[in-house]
């Protein structure tokens, strides 16, 4: 059986060719001629040369796969061109699939984001249902994966075998970015942060991510959404976590998120001058007032998604971070 796994060359991609090289699959994996290809140092992968925007190259690249992971994805919290969060994610993903279905790849998961997924107005744990809408969607990552989404709902109904899956915040091995949430982690062990913004998440192992693709692609239901998360965090308490890890304080300074917004976009209109990213993300401090707190007992229920506590996942994270010179 081979699959063929886009964005392996990055976090939660790689973990993915890892958990099928471990499950005895043929892996081959499509990556730019200009990507880092670290993540894939030793893994026994077929490597292809290809780019979500160019339908060509992933017709080739997907002929002769019975199976496909779809996990590339523009990942940033700011581009100074935002369009190329919708070349990639949104065109990028519909070309793909509309590829993948005129070769006959019998099965496919995509890898869409937790940030799809809407919350609850009065607050509590989101679900695959709760409704959202595009409106409810901060910055264009999210809007783009949210459109992406929708692309992948209209191939569905026209008969595309599609898992969805949407992970939550991966931490653990292999984050050479690193992600946003990887760079929190950096961050903190450097001794940048002596104050924060108080927020939730849902920390899960991007091991576990990986393993739930492999489960959606066994398991799930066509055209069903999972959510691919563990334990639901406040921002405080990852950081006293790192601080066992670390032995480094935890900032005791908590900041109400209107007071930061404006340095925020002070800081994004410097970056779309200067074109360095910002060192305070504007759509990081938006986020922020949500509590993106999720129920993963469908994943947990339906697939068997493991679920390694969090402070598993962050150690795995902080060791490589040091090991390979981060911090």
């Amino acid at each position: 059986m081979k699959a063929l796994v886009t964005g392996a060359t990055g976090f939660v991609g790689a973990a993915v060719a890892r958990a099928l090289v471990r499950a005895g699959a043929e892996v081959r994996v499509l990556a730019r001629p200009d990507s880092d290809l670290r993540n894939l140092d030793g893994l026994p992968v077929e490597r292809v040369t290809g780019d979500l925007r160019d339908p060509a190259s992933l017709r080739k690249a997907l002929t002769g796969c019975r199976h496909l992971y779809h996990v590339a994805a523009h990942y940033a919290l700011w581009a100074k061109d935002p369009s190329i969060f919708y070349d990639i994610n949104v065109a990028g993903t519909r070309n793909l699939l509309e590829a993948a279905s005129e070769v006959g790849v019998e099965r496919t998961v995509y890898c869409s984001t937790i940030g799809a997924i809407g919350l609850p107005p009065g607050g509590g744990l989101g679900t695959e249902q709760t409704p959202v809408s595009l409106e409810q969607m901060a910055g264009h990552y999210k809007r783009s994966k949210y459109l992406a989404e929708q692309e992948v709902h209209k191939l569905v109904k026209e008969g595309l075998p599609v898992v969805i899956v949407n992970p939550s915040a991966p931490v653990g091995e292999g984050d050479v970015k690193p992600t946003p949430t990887g760079q929190v982690i950096v961050d903190f062990m450097k001794g940048r942060m002596p104050a924060y913004i108080e927020t939730g998440m849902n920390i899960i192992d991007v091991d576990d991510v990986a393993t739930g693709h492999l489960l959606a692609m066994e398991k799930g239901r066509q055209g069903e959404r999972y959510i691919l998360g563990s334990k639901n965090l406040l921002l405080r308490e990852v950081f006293a976590i790192l601080s066992k890890l670390t032995g480094l304080k935890a900032p005791a300074l908590k900041l109400p998120r209107g007071a930061v917004l404006p340095l925020a976009y002070l800081n994004h209109w410097l970056a779309n001058f200067t074109g360095h990213p910002p060192r305070i993300p504007l759509e990081g401090v938006k986020m922020a007032k949500y509590k993106m707190h999720y129920d993963c007992s469908k994943a947990t229920k339906e697939l068997g998604l493991p679920q390694n506590p969090p402070e598993v996942a962050l150690e795995k994270a902080v060791r490589w971070f040091r090991d390979h010179k981060y911090a």
